[in-house]
């Protein structure tokens, strides 16, 4: 089977960097090593549930530095990936993972470090990592050293991505000059193992230079047909050309995709990080290795589930006698539908749940029980036969006659606020269902609110430095408006010299050569940026100098307003639902079986009782961190 790449994809192997949203981490001290470069994506993976992980071994004399200008962050955006890039801490040689001597064992040395480093940040919250798409890949010893690893550790990498690597068990004196022959297949068994049983399921691309003179040209296909060996897999007939323009690489694939070989056409012994990328054995001339692995991991990773949710459409409620009649449309385009489940909430915050399993041609049908007067939101879902759940659908009625003309009533108001742009959230219920709009009201001009049923958003950036104030205006069809005003303080950035903003504590030494190359003596603006973990890290406006990640200064952050109209700038909002919908918002996070998962609070980690469809009450101070539990 051919694999084609989408024309996007095609422009994004060969693209040159642009803005990102994510941000680095650099010199962070995780999983055993003393320095990694975390790189963050705003986005998540494609495919199942979560960001991918890509760790990335460095090669011999080459400073982990260099993989910031290796584009690195586009195949991070574009396909959700964490890119972790740690220095070695037991290196050999010329400063090279020690691939050739020492135990290859799980509890080794630097063996032992990258598992721990890979399984680490998949269990930290923050990085919202799925354990199915953890990979690693590497350069030459790098390269070396991610085979070895990712052979001792099936279980824990779904792929790896091997550049220029010498074949696993060789001696350091194969590395240059003359092939030397490994069996490739019998050493990644033995690495293995009683977690063999993995590499079902695990899939490698292997990748070499055409213009390479340093490590010998015959390693990639040794190295391709020794893990096409250890997963059974044949090679296909002919190969493809990827890329575009000048940026191109040869593809040979086998059975399934489970192997994928890469001739980098232009490119010598370096990492192949595409248009713009450089550095020390970093090539800009061919393709970037990284966006591919991204596109191919992610289409070819066996252990996530590719299962479709179900998907709730003509949605139709009506009262009667007091009950509620909720009936719809349902499907599920590679499946079938399990449970269809309904929430009323009420506008005082009590919940009633029902499900069915009686779904006829595609369409269902619930009646709730004798109801009290009140207006109901109505939420939707629907699962399938593998435990996906549908994006909920949203309705309201009113049981009851209708209340005289009212304001609508805002709840939960807060703002968030990161460097100069601030981000206002909150609930707005109006009884008489006739609501118009919500807008906020910044310091340099109004914005419309996004609604999503009872919620809102709306975010402003520019803002000037000090204090500032946000009033958000509810409006309903008659006129009739509700108003808060909330005040939070914004850090405009503080400009100075290189000198002094490593003296204030801002900057260190790590990054001088960048920022100095930069910026010379000239003074430059850094703006205190929050990371993860309640940290933060100062940075220029495009991060290309950029200090440690440490303590937030306190001058920014999340100060936030509360529900009257004084002013104030201390509130807690608290929503009472469904796990599930508390996840759709936001404010949880789930981990574990995909049918019966474990649900947490997000930023505190709290565990939420009842899986799916148990009802907790999530408070937070400051919009980022969720407790379990009211308001105090």
């Amino acid at each position: 089977m051919r694999w084609l790449y989408p024309l996007l994809t095609l422009a994004c192997l060969c693209a040159s960097p642009s803005g990102h949203a994510g941000s680095w981490q650099n010199n962070q001290s995780v999983g055993g090593f003393n320095n990694v470069h975390i790189y963050t994506p705003d986005g998540q993976s494609p495919v199942g549930s979560g960001r991918a992980l890509l760790v990335v071994l460095h090669g011999c004399t080459q400073s982990i530095d260099a993989y910031l200008s290796a584009n690195l962050e586009d195949a991070a955006e574009a396909y959700g990936m964490v890119v972790a890039v740690p220095d070695a801490m037991n290196k050999a040689g010329f400063s090279c993972w020690s691939y050739w001597q020492g135990a290859k064992s799980r509890s080794a040395g630097d063996y032992q470090n990258l598992i721990t480093l890979a399984n680490n940040l998949s269990a930290d919250s923050n990085y919202n990592i799925d354990a199915d798409q953890v990979y690693i890949a590497g350069l030459s010893s790098g390269a070396a050293f991610a085979n070895t690893t990712a052979c001792l550790a099936p279980d824990v990498f779904a792929g790896m991505g091997i550049s220029a690597g010498p074949s696993i068990g060789t001696s350091s004196s194969g590395a240059i000059g003359s092939c030397e022959y490994a069996n490739v297949a019998q050493r990644c068994q033995q690495y293995a193992g009683s977690y063999s049983s993995y590499f079902d399921t695990q899939v490698a691309s292997l990748a070499h230079g055409d213009a390479d003179t340093t490590v010998d040209q015959c390693y990639n296909r040794q190295n391709a047909e020794g893990m096409a060996a250890v997963y059974g897999v044949s090679e296909q007939a002919g190969s493809n050309v990827i890329g575009s323009g000048s940026r191109t690489a040869d593809e040979y694939l086998w059975d399934d995709n489970r192997v994928s070989m890469l001739w980098l056409n232009g490119v010598d012994h370096a990492w192949s990080g595409g248009q713009g990328a450089s550095g020390s054995y970093i090539n800009g001339s061919g393709i970037n290795y990284a966006m591919y692995l991204g596109e191919y991991f992610s289409n070819n990773n066996a252990r996530v589930s590719r299962n479709e949710a179900p998907v709730v459409s003509n949605l139709s409620v009506s009262v009667a006698t007091d009950q509620i009649t909720v009936s719809g449309d349902v499907s599920d385009s590679d499946g079938t539908v399990d449970t269809v489940f309904v929430q009323f909430r009420d506008d005082a915050d009590n919940l009633y749940q029902y499900q069915t399993q009686s779904v006829s041609n595609q369409q269902f049908s619930i009646t709730s029980a004798t109801l009290p007067d009140a207006l109901y939101f109505i939420n939707v879902t629907a699962t399938d036969d593998e435990g996906a759940i549908s994006a909920p659908i949203s309705d309201s009625v009113r049981v009851g006659p209708p209340p005289p003309d009212t304001a609508p009533d805002l709840n939960n108001v807060q703002v968030v606020v990161n460097a100069q742009c601030a981000e206002v959230n909150g609930e707005v219920i109006d009884v008489n269902q006739n609501l118009e709009s919500v807008s906020a009201t910044f310091s340099n001009g109004p914005v419309q609110a996004t609604l999503n049923g009872t919620l809102f958003t709306a975010s402003a950036c520019d803002l000037p430095g000090g204090q500032q104030s946000v009033t958000v205006t509810a409006t309903d069809t008659t006129d009739l408006s509700a108003s808060e005003t909330l005040t939070f303080d914004v850090d405009a950035g503080i400009t100075a010299s290189l000198d002094a903003h490593i003296s204030a504590g801002r900057l260190d030494y790590t990054n001088y050569s960048n920022c100095y190359l930069e910026y010379s003596s000239n003074p430059f603006r850094l703006d205190e940026i929050s990371v993860s973990g309640g940290q933060c890290q100062w940075q220029d406006d495009d991060n290309s100098c950029a200090g440690p990640v440490q303590n937030c200064s306190g001058s920014t952050g999340s100060d936030n307003g509360d529900s009257g109209d004084d002013g104030d700038s201390d509130t807690c909002a608290s929503y009472t639902t469904a796990n599930y919908y508390h996840k759709v918002a936001g404010r949880a996070y789930s981990t574990g079986y995909y049918y019966a998962p474990d649900y947490f609070a997000a930023g505190s980690d709290d565990a939420l009782s009842g899986s799916t469809w148990g009802n907790s009450t999530l408070s937070s101070v400051d919009g980022e961190i969720w407790v379990n539990g009211s308001c105090p």
